[in-house]
């Protein structure tokens, strides 16, 4: 009896033994370590089967439902699907989220079933208003996100989409962009978060984290981000698409790289795209000191880096970097671009290319590793399905809807206000809503917050293009006067009028590659705006505008002549209600704007924190200042900045000091404020910006209420790369700024030695 015991051990033993040795199929052992999985997954595979692995396609090639609900595919995807895929980019994007559950759970299956290793495939979508696909909440642009000033409230909205998205089966989103954008001629300004860099940095931190769901929800309820673009890509020659982008080594180390290493470092984003440009003449798809030695042996990163569409062929036929495309291929793949988005002259080259150049198997094994340990990062092995009965639990529920209302409240800026804002609902009142940028929910949205005293007309009068996607047409100036005619007539009617006004996502929009275009060479309002609004003050009547737009706007004659300017930006779908809320007073606006301002496009570059020596001379007939500070925003009410103290005049250059400031309400309601911190170093071995936001928080007070609002000042705040390119705290005298915007505070000096 003892001895069939101990021969029943020794049994149990070699089973257990068997069960975790390499020899087993480790990869499809949940608790085993990530990175044993994944050597024992690559040992198994074909090298078209790595390359495959190294791909991605979108799904419009010929993924679909049919009326049964059930999957189909095109020849051509199926083929591609024999050998598995890395990706496919959004699947079930025009489905409502319960069929692309169910077509995304299908396509898995079959992805998994049809392939030797059962390797399953991340789907893949982007969300610059939130999930972009049909069905899911409909959110305001990254650039209403910074103009919150608010950390939790932004990672609450990206927490959501994350949900969102896997709920619909995707995994991965080509998003945040941790882009600094400075220049509104470029058409995909809005997708980004501002032109500074700490505010980018601290939204980028709290995008991905809420995407990800602080890592941990990556199993199976949140997505993997991908910041992008790397790096530089919204610093464009003349602010075009996929122009050159010239920057300045010490510009890309100090303000360019911050929010990109934030994304590594702090969020732990799963993902990195590439950028589309140059980094001083080095095409950024082809560049192993950007994607190798900064991004993984500097920053540590140990995700997966994706190319932007088709980038790698185009270091060939777009680049001239590369003189065949098998040239481009080996660029690419050896400086560390692990997936090739779209292409089929690209990566889809590599099998026959190792028959001439074994060396690249070993950049190959590379790649796939990355794609690899994402997968198993997301529990795809584990949970490669949806829950289909899940989806309409959460997706558009009121609660996420109620989020995406209260980020449209904080997001809204009060540029002006005559007195004429907020406007009363207790009393009858006839308001004129017109412009062409006024949509149809509108009338519905403002009805519902007024009430029953407040009777609303309405009139678009034009609209600004013919709305065509590639190259639209601005609108001929007849119909815009016939237009203006008929919004007149209508205004002639009401006690008051707001005009809507600024543009739309035809006049900013992002410029494809082929017959698309979405930059300006112009910042002005588009059209017969200003003729407008010129017009309607000419009636007597006050006049509020609603600024709705996806570019900075040089709004001087608005600037001048409104009442009252509430600038909105592009607001989620619960916009208009806020948009009503603000205006009849049931919410006090608190946006602070993430961008200056300029009244010419002849003043660019002109953000807040360019050289000071930039300030010395302006140009003739023209004032030197913009037209609304970075930083900005009216409230309802008024705070009042007093007694900032520091706690030493003197800091060591590992040390810190702490700043503080009492804001007190001064006004009759309650209201929220971002008090904003910002450094000046007043003497450096190099010349440097006018300031720096380096911190800020947003506060809520009751009328009379007051609070103490501190900082702490670090060495991290305060390090620049000097002449010697070394990244350091210098000694010297600084300066800190506590106020309402980049050009309204209070000061202290202290000294760093």
């Amino acid at each position: 009896m003892i001895k069939n015991s101990i021969v029943l051990f020794i049994l149990v033993l070699i089973v257990s033994a068997c069960s975790t040795s390499p020899k087993g199929d480790v990869y499809k052992q949940k608790d085993a370590k990530i990175k044993d999985r994944v050597e024992d997954l690559l040992a198994r595979m074909t090298l078209e089967e790595k390359v495959a692995q190294m791909r991605m396609f979108h799904a419009q090639l010929g993924v679909e439902l049919n009326d049964k609900d059930e999957l189909e595919l095109s020849k051509k995807v199926a083929k591609k699907l024999e050998t598995g895929i890395g990706g496919i980019k959004n699947p079930g994007e025009h489905y409502t989220p319960t069929r692309s559950a169910i077509l995304n759970n299908q396509l898995q299956k079959h992805i998994i079933e049809n392939s030797r290793l059962g390797i399953p495939a991340f789907f893949v979508t982007e969300s610059y208003n939130g999930v972009d696909a049909e069905g899911c909440t409909s959110f305001g642009r990254p650039i209403n996100m910074a103009a919150t000033y608010n950390r939790e409230l932004v990672k609450q909205v990206y927490d959501a989409v994350g949900r969102e998205a896997r709920l619909r089966g995707l995994h991965l989103t080509h998003s945040p962009e941790a882009d600094i954008v400075r220049d509104p001629r470029f058409g995909r300004m809005s997708e980004a978060f501002s032109e500074d860099t700490y505010l980018t940095t601290e939204m980028i931190v709290s995008a991905i984290t809420g995407l990800q769901g602080d890592y941990e929800g990556l199993k199976g309820t949140h997505i993997g981000a991908v910041a992008k673009h790397f790096a530089g890509y919204a610093q464009l020659a003349g602010g075009t698409n996929f122009a050159s982008i010239e920057i300045s080594p010490r510009t890309l180390i100090d303000e360019i790289f911050p929010p990109f290493e934030a994304a590594v470092k702090r969020a732990n984003t799963l993902g990195v795209m590439a950028s589309h440009g140059d980094i001083n003449g080095v095409a950024s798809h082809a560049n192993p000191w950007l994607l190798t030695e900064v991004l993984r042996d500097q920053w540590g990163f140990e995700g997966y880096v994706v190319s932007d569409a088709n980038d790698v062929g185009r270091l060939h036929y777009f680049m001239k970097v590369a003189e065949t495309p098998e040239e481009a291929v080996a660029l690419g793949v050896k400086a560390g671009v692990d997936v090739d988005l779209y292409a089929e002259d690209a990566y889809a080259l590599l099998p026959k290319m190792v028959e001439k150049d074994p060396e690249l198997l070993s950049y190959i094994d590379r790649a796939t590793r990355r794609v690899l340990r994402t997968k198993f990062v997301l529990g795809l092995f584990e949970n490669p399905y949806i829950k289909v009965e899940e989806v309409d639990k959460y997706v558009r529920s009121e609660k996420v809807l109620a989020l995406a209302r209260a980020t449209d409240r904080e997001s809204i800026i009060l540029l002006k206000n005559e007195g004429v804002l907020p406007m009363s609902a207790d009393k009858k009142l006839k308001v004129a809503l017109v412009g062409p940028v006024l949509d149809e929910s509108v009338k519905a949205s403002f009805e519902a917050i007024a009430g029953s005293k407040v009777e609303f007309v309405t009139e678009k009068g034009f609209d600004l293009t013919d709305e065509v996607r590639g190259v639209p047409n601005l609108t001929a100036e007849s119909k815009q006067l016939k237009g203006i005619d008929k919004i007149v007539k209508t205004a002639k009617k009401a006690d008051a009028i707001l005009l809507f006004a600024g543009g739309d996502g035809y006049t900013a929009k992002e410029g494809f590659f082929n017959n698309a275009l979405g930059d300006r060479d112009n910042i002005d309002p588009v059209g017969l705006q200003d003729e407008l609004l010129l017009k309607l003050k000419k009636l007597g009547k006050p006049v509020i505008v609603v600024l709705k737009h996806r570019r900075t706007l040089s709004i001087n004659t608005i600037s001048e002549k409104a009442d009252a300017i509430v600038d909105c930006w592009d607001l989620s779908e619960q916009g208009n209600y806020a948009i009503a809320e603000v205006v009849f007073g049931k919410v006090n606006p608190s946006g602070k704007s993430p961008v200056t301002v300029p009244s010419s496009i002849g003043q660019i570059p002109f953000h807040y924190s360019v050289k000071e020596i930039n300030f010395k001379k302006g140009y003739l007939f023209a004032k030197n200042e913009p037209l609304y500070p970075f930083g900005f925003g009216l409230s309802y009410t008024n705070f009042e900045y007093s007694t900032m103290a520091i706690s030493d005049s003197i800091m060591s250059v590992d040390g810190k000091i702490n700043v503080s400031i009492t804001v007190k309400n001064t006004g009759e309601v309650a209201g929220k404020e971002v008090v904003q911190l910002y450094i000046k170093d007043l003497y450096g071995t190099v010349v440097r910006p006018m300031q720096e936001l380096k911190g800020f928080e947003k506060i809520e007070l009751k009328a009379g209420e007051s609070k103490k609002v501190s900082f702490d000042i670090t060495p991290e705040m305060l390090a620049c790369t000097g002449w010697d390119m070394t990244k350091k705290v210098e000694k010297g005298a600084f300066e800190a700024r506590i106020g309402s915007s980049c050009a309204s505070f209070s000061t202290l000096n202290f000294r760093v030695e």
